[in-house]
């Protein structure tokens, strides 16, 4: 795909398909870019349609199949916007901060991430659930590489790596990570989502 510096091949960019339910236009807005006018266009649009497609099919597609329509909150951030946002105290980690999802198409740093918010669970949360009921249930069926939970609508980040440590950590107390990686999961901790939906992930062409 050509660099998309017009009109016509960003429109191209966005109606690019990524997975079954996704395309790269929902992924591409951001309040920091519209406000503060900074453009929001990959680099390298195809090593960040390269990657953003497996974030989608593998771990975006099965929650939306799950829960019913997911809410993306932060997708793709260009190199550029994510900068500003972190010099600016926007809530954006630092580009070479090892767990920053955003940036796509960075050429050494194969992840790709978003964040999201899954609403049939953000409704009971309001009224109190725990937000390691949910966190259980993605490290026992999402191939996840790093997820991060945050207090408003227990939004999180989720990355997806070729190779993930599968780390689950939050803001949301109790703080800190869900469990240290090697360490035997939560006994019993199926009964905490036992009332979720059925599993629905389902492996697709590609």
């Amino acid at each position: 795909m050509r660099s998309p510096r017009s009109m016509w091949s960003l429109e191209t960019l966005g109606r690019e398909r990524l997975s079954r339910h996704f395309w790269m236009r929902e992924f591409l807005y951001s309040e920091i870019g519209n406000f503060h006018q900074i453009q929001n266009i990959p680099e390298n649009p195809d090593l960040a349609l390269e990657r953003g497609r497996m974030l989608c099919s593998e771990l975006l597609d099965p929650l939306q199949e799950t829960f019913g329509r997911i809410f993306v909150r932060s997708g793709y951030r260009s190199p550029t916007l994510n900068q500003f946002g972190n010099e600016n105290r926007l809530n954006c980690a630092a580009n070479d901060y090892f767990l920053e999802c955003h940036i796509w198409d960075l050429p050494d740093t194969p992840i790709a991430g978003a964040s999201i918010v899954i609403p049939w669970f953000a409704d009971q949360y309001a009224q109190g659930r725990d937000w390691r009921d949910l966190a259980w249930w993605l490290y026992d069926h999402i191939p996840f590489a790093e997820v991060w939970f945050f207090p408003k609508l227990c939004a999180f980040n989720i990355s997806w790596r070729p190779e993930g440590p599968r780390r689950i950590d939050s803001y949301i107390a109790p703080r800190g990570l869900l469990h240290r990686p090697g360490d035997a999961p939560e006994d019993g901790r199926a009964q905490r989502y036992v009332d979720f939906p059925k599993f629905r992930g389902i492996p697709y062409p590609q």
